[in-house]
C-alpha cells in the first residue's frame, strides 16, 4: 500500500503540474516558483512516508514501483534547481539509485533524445 501512496504522491500530485501545457499556462516568468512549490509540496509528503518505510530504497531493501517514480522526479528537481537538503532520505534513495546499473541505462540523461543542456 505504501508503494501505491508514493506513487500517487508523485505521479498524481507533482509531476503533472510540470507538464508543459500546464507551465505555457503558468507563464515563462513564474513557471520555476510554480514547479517548485509543487515539488517541494510533494516531496514534505513523500519524506515524512519514507521516515517508515525506507530501507536501502524507498519501500524496504527491493527496488519497487516507488522508486521508478522517484527516479525521473528527482531528476526534474534538480532541472528546476530545488534545493533537495531538506529531502534527506529522498537525496540518499536517489544516490542508492543512481548507483544501479537498470537506473543508469534509464536515466533521462543518458537516453538519446536528451537535450544537452538536461545532461550537465
Amino acid at each position: 500500500m505504501i508503494v501505491r501512496e508514493i506513487c500517487d504522491i508523485i505521479a498524481s500530485g507533482i509531476q503533472p503540474l510540470q507538464n508543459l501545457t500546464v507551465l505555457i499556462h503558468v507563464g515563462e516568468e513564474k513557471k520555476n516558483d510554480w514547479a517548485k512549490y509543487w515539488i517541494n509540496r510533494g516531496f514534505r509528503a513523500v519524506e515524512k512516508l519514507l521516515c517508515s518505510s525506507a530501507g536501502k530504497y524507498c519501500v524496504g531493501d527491493d527496488i519497487t514501483l516507488a522508486d521508478c517514480c522517484l527516479v525521473p522526479q528527482v531528476f526534474n528537481a534538480r532541472r528546476f534547481h530545488v534545493d533537495l537538503r531538506p529531502f534527506p532520505l529522498i537525496l540518499r534513495i536517489d544516490r542508492e539509485l543512481e548507483n544501479h546499473p537498470a537506473v543508469k541505462l534509464a536515466h533521462p540523461s543518458n537516453q538519446p533524445d536528451c537535450p544537452p543542456e538536461a545532461t550537465k
